[in-house]
């Protein structure tokens, strides 16, 4: 169950600073303290505050403008109970004492009407991290709104001028956001994050005649500098989009397929949810038992890199204060590991991997073709552009989704497709995984580059 206590006014937006690690551990320690009179067995808590700045521009015009400014106390008490703790939970906005000592009361009351579970708790104290090295996350962008806008603009006019069947935009848009979050507990643990991202974006149309065919593209990233420039974005968008005129339809058929890292990720992300332990101990993934077998082929490889430097999901530290470590998940197709938070380990009698939140991370390795080698290799099969719908059942394994693309002949592009769906079984799937390519986009905590699946289902017309 959760509370959310009242929000107080926002914060000045005269305010150019996030609160320091003093304020912040002041609030947690306050939090704990409360917590712990009112007969909390144990106590942890999270407080963040974000600042950022969105433009959209469309067709030339502002399109929107937003200044975002949030801040967060989350706290989560334990009561002892019969057979193991209750769990309480409430968020405040409202940074005072008294707001603070709102959510507190909130959180036990919650506490004292739930049941006990004996998976309830704090992670394991001797797991908690340690060492904290500067991950390099923090890179402020000094853009000011005027800025921000004549940049989306610039980037949106270079798709224009990328072709002239570029016909309409869905808009271009930058944004810059800066975050700070500390954790506490009352095994005496704390820990700041401070870190920003920083993107930006186009969307357009291309038309010939009846044709009319959206794409887009992108560019994210810690540091302001390692952003594509604007007039790049656009007109890579602009050319995508130009690409898709005069799609055709296929036959339905079966044939390889070849994700690029930007569907890739959608792809491994599919495996880390089969392994976490929420899936796991509700026997709801498809991978249910596979640990130390081939799930892969062996040509995969996983492993996770917590503590990458400039890493859009490096951490040291977990969302319950364990240590991160850089650990191999798939190891030549063999399934090494799952990834566990401190209640789902419970659940299956293990212990927490320190991936409460998720895997930070996750490195496919890659080989040793490049894009047109992996064309090469397909020789005949399609190349994903764009994939439409969820229709991932981590339960039994099955996939189908839309998607949209290129159908290659000879190891080469033949010619746009579109309309079709995509299907197989993960299993399958991730058996039949060819190659891993080396055009690797690092700009998302999944870090792959394209992935060639042979003999997939292509239902056409």
């Amino acid at each position: 169950m959760t509370m959310t206590a009242p929000n107080p006014a926002p914060l000045s937006s005269s305010a150019d600073a996030l609160p320091g690690a003093e304020i912040l551990q002041s609030r947690l320690e306050l939090a704990l303290a409360r917590a712990r009179a009112g007969g909390a067995v144990a106590a942890e808590a999270n407080v963040s505050a974000s600042r950022g700045l969105t433009v959209s521009v469309r067709q030339n015009e502002v399109e929107s403008l937003e200044f975002q400014q949030d801040r967060e106390l989350a706290l989560t008490v334990y009561l002892a109970g019969d057979g193991g703790q209750r769990k309480g939970h409430a968020t405040t906005g409202d940074w005072s004492d008294a707001g603070i000592a709102q959510a507190v009361a909130a959180a036990l009351a919650i506490a004292d009407a739930t049941g006990a579970d004996p998976c309830n708790g704090l992670a394991d104290a001797e797991l908690m991290a340690r060492e904290f090295p500067d991950l390099d996350l923090d890179h402020p962008w000094a853009i000011d709104a005027e800025a921000a806008v004549d940049l989306a603009r610039a980037c949106e006019a270079a798709a224009f001028a990328s072709d002239a069947r570029i016909t309409g935009s869905e808009g271009a848009g930058v944004s810059s956001h800066r975050g700070v979050s500390a954790y506490a507990n009352t095994h005496g643990f704390f820990g700041v994050r401070r870190g920003t991202q920083h993107s930006v974006s186009c969307a357009v149309v291309a038309s010939a005649g009846d044709d009319m065919q959206r794409d887009y593209w992108y560019s994210n990233a810690r540091v302001p500098a390692e952003l594509m420039t604007a007039e790049a974005i656009g007109a890579r968008a602009g050319q995508r989009a130009a690409a898709r005129l005069g799609a055709r339809k296929l036959a339905t058929r079966r044939a390889p397929v070849l994700l690029p890292p930007e569907l890739a990720r959608g792809f491994w992300s599919h495996f880390t949810g089969a392994i976490s332990g929420g899936s796991l101990y509700r026997k709801a993934s498809f991978l249910l038992d596979k640990l130390g077998q081939d799930v892969f082929s062996p040509q995969v490889t996983l492993r996770q890199a917590p503590l990458l430097p400039r890493g859009m999901a490096s951490a040291s530290y977990d969302h319950e204060g364990v240590a991160t470590r850089e650990r191999t998940l798939v190891a030549k197709g063999r399934l090494e590991g799952w990834l566990l938070s401190s209640y789902s380990a419970r659940k299956l009698g293990l212990q927490s991997t320190g991936n409460a939140g998720g895997v930070f991370n996750l490195i496919a390795e890659p080989g040793a073709l490049d894009v047109a080698g992996l064309l090469r290799e397909m020789g005949e099969g399609l190349l994903v552009t764009e994939l439409l719908g969820h229709g991932a059942n981590l339960v039994n394994g099955d996939y189908s989704r839309g998607a949209a693309g290129f159908w290659v002949e000879n190891g080469a592009i033949a010619y746009p497709v579109d309309e079709l769906t995509v299907a197989g079984n993960l299993a399958e799937m991730f058996k039949h995984v060819v190659a891993v390519g080396r055009d690797v986009d690092p700009q998302a905590g999944i870090r792959t580059g394209s992935v060639l699946i042979d003999g997939m289902t292509i239902a056409g017309h």
